[in-house]
């Protein structure tokens, strides 16, 4: 018999089902890997429970209960009357009560509210004679989703409302008329509302990445342990990794900004300077945050599945995409953890309302506490991994 023959024979002694068994051993090993990858099946388990709770409960295109100031020049029943029934249509929730246009003015100005209604001196006794007087009712047009769908549902609900109680000859009409202001963006551009929310959106991914992949490279490439010999400290190697993106992240603001303005006419009615100082603070704060991501993973991609799980609930519950007040209580409280939240409402409050430092120091605040946080774990983790 010749060697052709004897392997011929031996393949033909092969088992009948060798590939399978083959292929079935490859599967299992790769089950044993994803196992013991615990980022990456984390990633495969929460991302769609993820994505399934906060489409399913925390997103509301057509939000309800938002919040609203009154100014009553006058107390009358007439006046409670009308509040009561703008409450009835669900849309609006009355949270403060102010005495002057000033603090009227600037609860819309800092975001504090949406909507301010104003009952002007001497509306009930305009009404009883006929006169038909105007009710003011002003918007934050800056979310044109939250204020067009209540100012467009508002006419007809609150004269529904009011049919029993306050209607003129047959069929009923309204004794009063509503004028509605919808401020620093009347035309409804959604634009307006968009790129001002890009900016923080692409920051937010783009310097989460980076860092978080940043202490991961260094151990994939072996050179973790120079850096480790080094006399340098936690912090130290923190800032030196941190500040050159800094740098780069200003630089990619600086530029969706002007093709903001250029392309898309976006104003800067607000102070450039504090704009920049505050973009500033928002950069670190991710950066801060991409550095702890990278401090907890193994690998570079254990780091961008935890930036990508991390900027998820960013864009669904920051206001960027959806209303943020008609979210429910739980969604806005994880919400108010996120540091795109604060800057979605900081850039925009800048560029189309002209806000000052003095109405964004809530959000300044908390941009500034996220930080130093992200910050102090970073560290501790950091000095884990010398330990």
């Amino acid at each position: 018999m010749s060697a052709t023959d004897t392997i011929r024979n031996g393949e033909a002694r092969q088992p009948a089902f060798g590939f399978w068994r083959r292929s079935y051993a490859m599967l299992v090993k790769e089950f044993i890997q994803l196992r013991r990858d615990r980022v990456s099946f984390a990633m495969i388990i929460m991302l769609p429970v993820m994505q399934l709770t906060l489409f399913g409960y925390a997103i509301n295109t057509t939000p309800r209960n938002l919040p609203t100031a009154v100014l009553m020049q006058e107390d009358s029943d007439l006046g409670r009357s009308i509040l009561k029934a703008m409450e009835n249509t669900a849309y609006f929730r009355f949270t403060r009560e102010v005495h002057t246009v000033a603090e009227f003015d600037e609860l819309l100005l800092s975001g504090k509210v949406l909507f301010g209604v104003e009952i002007p001196r001497g509306f009930e006794r305009a009404v009883r004679r006929g006169d038909k007087p105007a009710l003011l009712v002003a918007a934050d047009a800056t979310d044109p989703v939250a204020a067009g769908s209540a100012l467009g549902a508002l006419g007809p609900l609150v004269q529904s409302a009011l049919d029993h109680d306050l209607h003129i000859g047959d069929p009923p009409e309204m004794p009063f008329e509503i004028r509605t202001h919808a401020r620093y963006n009347p035309a409804a551009d959604s634009r307006l509302n968009i790129v001002p929310g890009l900016v923080g959106t692409i920051l937010t991914m783009t310097m989460l990445i980076f860092t978080a992949l940043s202490v991961t490279r260094e151990i994939e490439r072996g050179t973790m342990e120079s850096l480790l010999s080094m006399p340098i400290k936690p912090v130290e190697v923190m800032f030196g990794k941190i500040i050159p993106y800094v740098i780069v992240g200003f630089i990619q603001a600086a530029l969706i900004i002007g093709i903001g303005i250029l392309l898309f006419g976006v104003p800067i009615l607000g102070s450039l300077l504090l704009l920049a100082a505050l973009t500033t603070l928002f950069i670190t704060t991710n950066l801060s945050i991409g550095y702890t991501f990278s401090t907890i993973v193994q690998n570079q991609l254990q780091a961008m599945q935890l930036s990508m799980m991390f900027f998820l609930p960013s864009i669904l519950l920051s206001g960027f995409m959806f209303p943020f007040a008609g979210m429910p209580v739980w969604a806005q409280y994880i919400g108010e953890g996120l540091p795109l939240t604060h800057f979605v409402r900081i850039v925009r409050a800048i560029m189309l309302k002209g806000a000052e430092m003095q109405n964004l120091q809530y959000d300044t605040i908390a941009l500034a506490a996220l930080m130093l946080l992200a910050m102090t774990i970073a560290v501790t983790r950091f000095r884990r991994t010398l330990d």
